[in-house]
């Protein structure tokens, strides 16, 4: 289309030019007689005004090329403010049109990119979290490329951090915030206060990426300590809350006894004393379990690993508590504390039968299932209870958690506590058929 366009414009250019052409043998062969002079004479003058129309004809479209490539160049510069007119409602004039709409379009994405790197650098420079991204330099070294006002505040009094050193940097940081980072990993670390304040403690967060062919390496450090300090109070609050109930629970019935023992001995009724004694020792030893089990948990020793045979360590376990054995052969060996390991299976095959419901559920409810997998031994203690819903599944390996009306939450905790200690890892999740599956994954020896 825009080839005819062409065509037909240097045809009209070209029309008097042929005219002229046609008429001059003429008017020279009036004059001189047909030959070699006029024919010579024809096509030089013939030569010079077609070259002189067609550089006529040609200059609006020059014009118009060359601001089309200008234009071209400014978008690639990143100015879109340039714009192109052309009068006419052929094809050219449409791929004038076609281009202005193009720049609009370039203007629009370039103002919301421009928009939103505003947006997006606002929410960084005021996040209270601490943002230094370093690259490497073509010279070998390490230097900063961007810092929020966290950052620079956290690490560098205020002042600019761009374009330094991370070697000079980290040198003049305090020496718990450079051993972190020599782990080269994420990692809590707490920095001394002075005087009269108490320590902060901040995590540290560190991903590496490579962007344009550079290594860079993005830093976060936060501050936890008021997070912190608000979990600790929560658990200290529900901590208190437990211990309350279960000092209540015991305390009252024991002094509502007391007296009653009292009253038997003032009234010399002393037949029903040795009941009351016994109620009294009864819940006087619930407490002192009670306690005990939260001086276990707090107190928990580093394991004293033995090695164990899988099938023989729990062929022991059954004689204290019924259960169905899979998957027991005599290879599955490990290296544990005995001890703190029956504590822990005993607490999640006690869960598992009181998930039955039933105050004596027959054994094979209860199953333990070993599997071996690469580098890792699998334990599942399954039942054939009611499960769990989501929020109990989320809360029940949380310290002080229980669902039941005695409970202490404290099994389920403890059970964790001794898992990772041997390097392990707890899991829970309801069965598809009915019940519960406890996981717990151990390390080969």
């Amino acid at each position: 289309m825009i080839r005819r366009t062409l065509t037909l414009r240097l045809f009209l250019r070209l029309l008097p030019v042929l005219a002229l052409a046609a008429a001059l043998p003429w008017a020279f062969g009036y004059w001189i007689d047909r030959g070699w002079l006029l024919a010579v004479l024809s096509v030089l003058i013939l030569l010079g005004l077609m070259w002189w129309s067609l550089y006529r004809a040609l200059a609006p479209l020059r014009a118009l090329f060359r601001a089309l490539a200008g234009s071209v160049n400014t978008y690639r510069d990143g100015e879109f403010n340039f714009g192109v007119h052309w009068r006419s409602d052929d094809e050219l004039g449409e791929l004038v049109r076609a281009h202005g709409e193009l720049g609009e379009v370039l203007r629009e994405q370039r103002l919301e990119l421009v928009q939103r790197e505003l947006l997006l650098d606002t929410m960084v420079q005021n996040t209270p979290v601490a943002m230094l991204l370093s690259a490497d330099g073509g010279d070998g070294v390490r230097r900063v490329v961007y810092a929020n006002v966290a950052s620079r505040k956290l690490l560098n009094d205020g002042r600019k951090l761009e374009g330094q050193r991370i070697g000079e940097l980290v040198d003049g940081l305090p020496v718990e915030l450079r051993e972190a980072l020599a782990r080269g990993a994420d990692s809590l670390f707490a920095v001394p206060a002075e005087e009269g304040d108490e320590e902060e403690v901040y995590h540290l967060s560190r991903r590496n990426f490579s962007l344009n062919g550079r290594r860079h390496e993005l830093m976060l450090i936060r501050l936890m300590t008021p997070e912190l300090r608000r979990q600790e109070v929560q658990t200290w609050k529900k901590v208190i809350r437990v211990i309350s109930h279960e000092l209540n629970n015991s305390l009252a019935p024991i002094a509502s006894l007391a007296h009653s023992g009292a009253e038997l001995v003032r009234r010399e009724r002393y037949e029903r004393l040795g009941e009351v004694f016994s109620t009294v020792e009864d819940r006087a030893r619930h407490l002192e379990g009670f306690i005990r089990g939260y001086a276990r948990f707090a107190k928990l020793p580093q394991p004293q690993l033995q090695p164990v045979v899988w099938r023989d360590f729990l062929g022991r376990l059954q004689r204290q508590i019924g259960f169905e054995l899979e998957g027991a052969s005599a290879e599955l060996q490990a290296r544990v504390d005995p001890a703190q390991m029956e504590q822990a299976l005993l607490n999640l095959l006690k869960n598992a039968h009181e998930a039955g419901g039933d105050a004596s559920p027959p054994s094979d409810e209860v199953r333990v299932r070993l599997l071996r997998l690469p580098g890792w031994t699998r334990i599942e203690v399954l039942d054939r209870g009611a499960g769990m819903n989501d929020a109990v599944l989320q809360n029940a390996l949380l310290p002080f958690y229980s669902t039941k009306r005695n409970g202490t939450g404290l099994g389920l905790a403890l059970t964790r506590e001794i898992i990772e200690a041997h390097g392990g890892r707890l899991s829970l999740q309801n069965r598809s058929d009915g019940g519960l599956c406890v996981a717990v994954m151990l390390p080969e020896s």
